[in-house]
């Protein structure tokens, strides 16, 4: 009688592999690989500070009314009013082009003030009112220390960045 011998495969360290082996494993690297991409890349896109402009969200209002959205501009001088006793307060944000009513509830940032940078994070509403859960303020570029500031010392941004270096 003739004998036949059926063999497994083996890998170079002796270890059984079959093809449902093999399959299961090549399917784990490929999710573990897919899981460690989708949280990379699905939070980047949560981090990034991207923003429309006064002017653009005007000229697009009625697609963006009650949809949580960010804007960008410069909060206009003489425009930021607080309501006393409580957290409330409004302004203007402008890019010179449109300029847009925010209302706020909350405690703002400490660098937030008229004249400044700001991005609010909220929605747009009917009424052309933007209703802002979120100040995030923009400070300048130009770094002058606390002592120079109180001693009333003016500084050109070209000597400023030679003290840094």
């Amino acid at each position: 009688m003739l004998k036949l011998r059926l063999q497994r495969s083996t890998n170079q360290k002796g270890w059984l592999l079959t093809r449902g082996k093999k399959i299961g494993i090549i399917f784990s690297i490929a999710l573990i690989i897919s899981g460690i991409g989708y949280l990379a890349l699905g939070n980047f896109g949560k981090n990034l500070v991207y923003f429309f402009t006064p002017s653009e969200v005007v000229a697009l209002s009625p697609d963006y009314y009650g949809k949580k959205v960010r804007v960008g501009g410069m909060v206009v001088k003489g425009s930021l009013k607080v309501i006393p006793s409580s957290l409330k307060l409004t302004f203007e944000l402008t890019d010179g082009r449109a300029t847009i009513p925010v209302a706020f509830e909350g405690v703002p940032p400490d660098l937030f003030k008229e004249g400044q940078g700001a991005v609010v994070e909220g929605y747009w509403d009917e009424q052309k009112q933007f209703h802002s859960s979120l100040i995030m303020a923009k400070h300048s570029e130009d770094y002058m220390p606390i002592e120079l500031q109180k001693a009333g010392v003016q500084l050109p941004k070209k000597d400023l960045l030679k003290t840094l270096q």
